[in-house]
């Protein structure tokens, strides 16, 4: 069943008390306040190759796809008064080189298979904009309880490495912080790991996840991805402080038979 957020007026104001939306306070006045209109989201774009433009009949006459329009001309296509695109401009505003290296790869499989096809590589590109999640790892004995599903051992009995720098998640997914707007959603992230060495911090990922995407060496097929339940992370969902909400909550699914996951991504000098 398609997600409808909630409308403006009726967001419960304790979702932005908690993760994730507590960690986008920097614009707590464009997400708690009236619609910002596209002026005020272009006021805070640092990034001087792209802006917003209002999405109109008369934009999309233009018979481009909306990566293309992106990657030519700079022009992000933005639906007013719709918390979707708000909150995919709020990613574009932290997160703008993590976005050009997926628009790039975007632009390349079009330009392979014409814009009417999906390749699997446009799928996975396309599930991490909308629902991924950059997690920085740097105890690496952890990626066994994940790999394995083992959710009471990785948020339960570890829950400590959350908290202690031993592992961070970051949401990058606008799709995930729109399910957010609803405090009853128990979140899915699709994550890439990326394991860091212990001086390293959460934006060394971020731009190791942004160099492998645009080179090439992540993301050509949505199995890569791990999923993480982030209603599990402590602190994240009001029963996570139970320990049988990790036994019993749908989103903790077991390990499906077969299934195992790719390599983790490693930081470089390279990708800082």
């Amino acid at each position: 069943m398609r997600f409808i957020a909630p409308a403006r007026n009726v967001v419960d104001p304790a979702v932005f008390a908690r993760p994730p939306l507590s960690l986008w306070n920097e614009h707590a006045d464009l997400l708690r306040s009236d619609w910002p209109d596209i002026a005020a989201l272009n006021a805070r774009c640092r990034d001087e190759t792209a802006h917003f433009v209002a999405q109109t009949p008369a934009l999309l006459a233009d018979g481009l796809h909306y990566e293309q329009r992106i990657f030519e001309r700079g022009e992000i296509a933005t639906r007013e008064r719709n918390w979707h695109d708000l909150l995919n401009a709020l990613v574009w505003l932290r997160f703008p080189r993590l976005k050009r290296a997926l628009n790039s790869r975007q632009v390349d499989e079009i330009a392979r298979t014409g814009p009417k096809y999906r390749t699997r590589a446009q799928c996975a590109l396309t599930h991490f904009d909308e629902a991924g999640v950059v997690v920085a790892l740097r105890d690496p004995a952890l990626l066994a309880l994940w790999d394995a599903h083992d959710w009471v051992g990785l948020f339960w009995r570890e829950r400590a490495a959350w908290s202690d720098g031993r592992i961070e998640a970051v949401v990058f997914g606008h799709a995930l912080l729109e399910h957010a707007l609803s405090p009853a959603q128990m979140l899915t992230g699709k994550a890439l790991a990326i394991v860091l060495p212990k001086n390293a911090n959460v934006e060394n990922a971020i731009n190791a996840a942004a160099h492998a995407i645009r080179d090439g060496q992540a993301l050509h097929d949505p199995q890569e991805m791990r999923p993480l339940p982030l209603s599990g992370i402590p602190g994240w969902h009001a029963h996570c402080d139970d320990e049988s909400f990790y036994r019993e909550a749908a989103c903790f699914r077991p390990l499906r038979a077969g299934r195992c996951y790719p390599a983790v991504l490693r930081f470089s000098q390279s990708s800082a």
